[in-house]
């Protein structure tokens, strides 16, 4: 007789698998995403279906609808996404949104049909091979970005019906593309004007990152999040996405973790790109302390601090090095000037 059923011991076993598969997802994204928890967390187990091949037939693996104001991390999630899975943020098949805000602009993604002018000239951009290319010998999973969703033409979401229902789309030349191994995500920031009036109305934004009541902050920004998303959007589209996700504003905490990320990404990449004329950064807290300061915006998030480091960091040690000041293996001192309004760069000494 066929044993159909998993003994106990079995079960507990595939249990912790499952549960220390599940965790380790998670802790490698949130080593990359700063202050949004709740978001990785219902990201992880689509993907974990999808390996374990128990998707939904017939439909992308898992569709997203990433809310909250910008700079808090929408984008950067996706990309963290393929990193984790294929290895590189560029395993990303992103349309931007904002090209195609006229009706005849998202033509341009199927592509003009036989006997239309330029059918044979327009290459359509959602094809089988672009989202193939986007898939990698670790996974057979394509990540597809639809990056301010808000901000293209409504024919666009009447295009995606049927992407996010059947997990199909026919193209201008009548060939078909399968959306049956993608995992699709859509950012927005629907509502970001109305959270801030909602949370704080005297003060803006500037409270809302104080967080003093966190947990009632967060519910009353996912649900004008959710309200705007859904005045935007027919009830037919918001019915196709698994999981609407509300970002949240990031706070000081969450900001010096994602200040010592972007120092980290600034010496991997000069190591990277100089090899063996690689030098080493010595930054000392109260240039961290300027960074923050200077970067921390409460209408940009994270993107005003990347701004900051590349002003302040990275053009300065550029011109160094046009200028042969900097020499292999030295150690580079970054601290703030005597005026504390900008950073002093000097080499200090060969590293040892």
């Amino acid at each position: 007789m066929k044993q159909l059923s998993l003994t106990s011991r079995n079960r507990r076993k595939a249990s912790s698998f499952a549960g220390a598969a599940a965790t380790r997802m998670a802790s490698q994204l949130s080593e990359r995403i700063i202050g949004q928890p709740d978001s990785l967390e219902a990201i992880v187990p689509y993907v974990q279906m999808y390996q374990a091949n128990l998707a939904p037939e017939g439909r992308p693996a898992g569709v997203f609808l990433l809310l909250g104001p910008t700079g808090t991390g929408k984008t950067r999630t996706v990309e963290a996404l393929a990193e984790v899975i294929h290895g590189s943020a560029k395993n990303v098949l992103r349309i931007d949104c904002g090209e195609y805000q006229m009706d005849h602009e998202v033509a341009k993604l199927i592509g003009a049909p036989p006997g239309y002018l330029g059918h044979r000239e327009t290459q359509p951009v959602l094809t089988q091979t672009r989202l193939n290319h986007v898939m990698s010998d670790r996974a057979n999973l394509a990540i597809v970005l639809f990056d301010e969703v808000e901000k293209a033409a409504p024919s666009l979401a009447r295009l995606l019906l049927g992407v996010l229902d059947k997990g199909t789309m026919r193209l201008g030349d009548n060939t078909t593309v399968q959306f049956d191994r993608t995992l699709i995500f859509m950012t927005s920031n629907l509502g970001a004007r109305e959270m801030a009036r909602e949370l704080r109305p005297t003060f803006g934004f500037e409270a809302v990152t104080g967080g003093s009541t966190a947990a009632d902050d967060y519910s009353r920004m996912e649900e004008v999040a959710i309200a705007a998303a859904k005045r935007k959007f027919a009830p037919e589209f918001i019915n196709r996405v698994d999981v609407m996700l509300t970002y949240r504003p990031l706070d000081a905490e969450a900001m010096e973790k994602i200040l010592e990320i972007q120092l980290q990404e600034v010496a991997n990449h000069i190591a990277r790109r100089l090899g063996d004329r690689r030098f080493f950064l010595q930054i000392p807290r109260r240039t961290r302390r300027f960074l923050l300061e200077n970067g921390t915006s409460t209408q940009y998030g994270a993107r005003e601090l990347k701004r900051i480091i590349h002003r302040h960091l990275m053009q300065p040690l550029a011109a160094l090095i046009a200028d042969g000041a900097i020499f292999p293996g030295s150690i580079v001192r970054c601290d703030l000037h005597s005026s504390g309004k900008r950073l002093d760069i000097f080499p200090l000494e060969e590293a040892a």
